[in-house]
Parts: structure tokens; C-alpha cells; sequence
């Protein structure tokens, strides 16, 4: 089991989704995770629905649950992810054409992600700490005047202290089987902002899902555009 507490917790998420892709491909499909079934993927397909976009790219797409959806909504839709065993069990079940990249990988070759898409979308996918190669890469496979959309973890939905900084997941309550826990960098919404427009992005909306009844908000989704 990887230590997340290792001096590289990025190379440790990568490697936990390695070991939990079957496990996470079952909670998925099962829909055994409660926010996801409350109003999280409907919010993630709403919001790129929202931008026009008929050509997507899907960001970590995991199993392939996203463009499934979107592709039964009539977009044409390519995932890619950095786990060999949840771009398979993509591949298996179909609704677009998926690939095996990492983030570095992207980032370093941004021409490996094709294009150009009218928008790319990434749903609890920017997990990792350095992501302005990748966000910056995603602007070069997006059309001018498209869009980006992310839908990560609330703010208010972690623990204090309200600071960016590494977490760890250990999937409580999503499901049977996971191998390894998962850290993951939380971000202020400010963080957020701060990030996506170091990277070349305008932020044009934000969007918080609520729970249908505590009203709290179930996600935080930025909705951010390719100017030039």
C-alpha cells in the first residue's frame, strides 16, 4: 500500500488509482456514492450542456460515466486518464473514444490530447498539487471561445483549517474494496480562481450544486473560458 505521507504525494495519488480503479469502477456503476446520485453528475453534464459545446474532452474521466452521459445528450465525446485499468473498463462500455495518458504526459506533449474540442470538462479530476502544465495544456486543445469546466470537492465540505493543502481520502461510505487511501489538494475557492487564470483561463461562472434538503452545496463548479 503506498504511504501517503510520502515526500511525493502526487506520484502516491497516481499510483492509488492504480490500485482502486476496480473499486471505484463498482461504486460508480452501483451508484453507491450519495452525492453523485444527489445531484453531482447531473451538475457536471448541466454544466457543459450549458456552454454548447458539441465536442468534448473528457479529463480524468475514470470509467467513463461522464461521457456516457454526454454522449447520450448527442455530444461527441473523447476521455483520457492516467489509470490504464479505468480507461479499459471505459473502453468496455463505450459512448466515446477513450485513451491512456498521465497529466505529466500531457503537459508535456499537449498535441497527445487532439483537438481542438469546444470544451473540456474535468469532474473531481484535478486532484494533484502542480496542475498548471496540464491547465495550460487544456487551453491549447480547446478552441478559441471555449470552455473548461471543473467540479471539485465544496470548500465548506472540508474539514478545517480552510487553507489549500494535501488531504486524504479514504473513501468511507463510497463502496467495498478500495486498496490504498488517497491523498488529494484541497483548494479555497480563491485557489481555484487563482489557478485556472495563471493558466490562461476566465473564469465566467460558478455554480453550486445544492443538496436537495439541507441546502448545503453538494460540489463547487467553475465554468471558465478560452479568450484568445
Amino acid at each position: 500500500m503506498p504511504d501517503h505521507r510520502s515526500p511525493d504525494p502526487d506520484a502516491v495519488l497516481r499510483a492509488s488509482w492504480d490500485m482502486n480503479a476496480a473499486a471505484w469502477t463498482d461504486s460508480v456503476r452501483s451508484g453507491s456514492i450519495a452525492s453523485r446520485r444527489l445531484g453531482t453528475d447531473r451538475a457536471a453534464v448541466d454544466a457543459v450542456r450549458a456552454t454548447g459545446a458539441t465536442t468534448v474532452l473528457d479529463v480524468g474521466g475514470g470509467e467513463g460515466w461522464l461521457a456516457r452521459a454526454l454522449a447520450g445528450a448527442g455530444l461527441d465525446v473523447t476521455g483520457f486518464d492516467g489509470s490504464a485499468a479505468l480507461v479499459a473498463a471505459a473502453q468496455q462500455q463505450g459512448g466515446g473514444r477513450f485513451f491512456h495518458l498521465t497529466y505529466e504526459d500531457a503537459a508535456r506533449d499537449p498535441s497527445r490530447l487532439g483537438g481542438p474540442y469546444d470544451a473540456a470538462v474535468a469532474t473531481f479530476a484535478l486532484l494533484g498539487d502542480d496542475l498548471g502544465g496540464l491547465l495550460a495544456a487544456l487551453r491549447g486543445a480547446v478552441r478559441a471561445g471555449g470552455h473548461l469546466v471543473v467540479q471539485t470537492l465544496h470548500p465548506l465540505n472540508v474539514e478545517p483549517p480552510h487553507v489549500d493543502g494535501w488531504r486524504v481520502e479514504t473513501f468511507d461510505g463510497m463502496g467495498e474494496g478500495y486498496a490504498a487511501p488517497m491523498p488529494w489538494y484541497s483548494r479555497t475557492t480563491g485557489g481555484w480562481i487563482r489557478l485556472l487564470t495563471a493558466a490562461g483561463w476566465r473564469v465566467v461562472d460558478l455554480v453550486e450544486p445544492p443538496h436537495p434538503e439541507t441546502g448545503r452545496p453538494l460540489s463547487l463548479v467553475l465554468v471558465a473560458r478560452r479568450d484568445g
